[in-house]
């Protein structure tokens, strides 16, 4: 299990660095999961918003001092 990834807020942001930690985290591209992100909020009444809020206070900054 030498899989030491951990999930981080990106400093390539837009608004919080969420979408672009993610994309870090999977080796994926920003722009899509910005779009895929933007396309489920609005077809979910905006509950990504929410989950957007939460995940932006749970992650730590990719500058976090708890980074290894």
């Amino acid at each position: 299990m030498g899989n030491n990834k951990r999930l981080y807020r990106s400093a390539n942001r837009m608004i919080g660095g969420v979408c672009g930690g993610i994309a870090e985290y999977f080796d994926w591209d920003p722009t899509w999961v910005r779009l895929i992100y933007a396309l489920l909020t609005i077809f979910t009444a905006f509950s990504g918003i929410i989950v957007y809020l939460v995940l932006w206070i749970v992650m730590p900054d990719s500058s976090s001092q708890y980074r290894r």
